[in-house]
């Protein structure tokens, strides 16, 4: 099976105003002819700026340059939950993603795998693509856990329904997230490897599942993360804040 397209994708996180929002998307799209070739861009804005953003790259989002996506969304398609946007009302915005199980999700909202799972399979049945985030604590890694964290976390998070066009894996070392520090590429391809050998497991078509790593990327150390093997993209945090450096880890697919 020939290797998937590279997907960088952008996590805004709670950052950016409608002014912010509409530059830095302007920007990254005003490049996205150059890279396009090399990889699939995405970018997920905070909740505020989707309708925004889908609405300034109309065309673009048209032509396929960029993707559009969500940071989370809510297990139910609609109903008495009060400040949440469930995966219906993403769609309807244009998205196309939605990151679910992200490791400041699970630690700043107590959300487990099975709560990860829902999520996953309410993004699935409105016709998003779950980014579903996996990894390790730092104390899990000293104790030689990374792998069956890792595992346990993709087990309980897959939907049954799970096959290789419509759900992505994000690996994300904890402690890696928004700190400068990275695992080494060594660390990093045998995570990988792992959550290769497990989809192939559980799926039939698990080689052409998208493994992202996210944990710190950026244009200096990206060109050797995104070389290996089982690496098909990122998950990129603070650098997908700034146009140029977004652009330029997914030159260096």
């Amino acid at each position: 099976m020939a290797a998937p397209k590279t997907l960088i994708a952008g996590n805004w996180k709670m950052n950016g105003l409608r002014a912010d929002g509409v530059t830095l998307a302007k920007s990254v799209a005003a490049g996205a002819p150059a890279v396009v070739a090399k990889a699939e861009l995405l970018m997920c804005p905070p909740a505020t700026l989707i309708s925004l953003v889908s609405n300034t790259l109309a065309e673009v989002l048209r032509q396929g340059l960029v993707s559009i996506g969500g940071q989370n969304c809510h297990p139910e398609a609609s109903g008495a939950h009060t400040g949440d946007v469930s995966a219906p009302m993403l769609a309807d915005l244009g998205c196309k993603y939605v990151i679910v199980g992200h490791s400041e999700r699970r630690t700043n909202h107590s959300e487990d795998d099975p709560q990860v799972w829902q999520k996953a399979v309410a993004a699935q049945q409105a016709g998003l693509i779950p980014i579903i985030c996996v990894g390790e604590t730092e104390a899990e890694r000293d104790r030689g856990e990374a792998l069956n964290v890792v595992r346990r976390q993709i087990t309980g998070s897959l939907p049954d329904a799970a096959k290789a066009g419509n759900v992505v894996i994000a690996y994300e070392p904890v402690w890696a997230i928004g700190t400068g520090k990275t695992p080494s590429l060594a660390d990093i391809a045998e995570v990988h490897d792992a959550m290769r050998a497990l989809l192939n497991e559980k799926m039939t078509d698990g080689d052409g599942v998208r493994l992202l790593y996210g944990g710190s990327v950026k244009p200096g150390n990206a060109a050797e993360i995104l070389a290996l093997a089982n690496v098909n993209g990122a998950l990129v945090g603070g650098a997908s804040l700034k146009a140029d450096d977004f652009l330029a880890i997914a030159a260096a697919a």
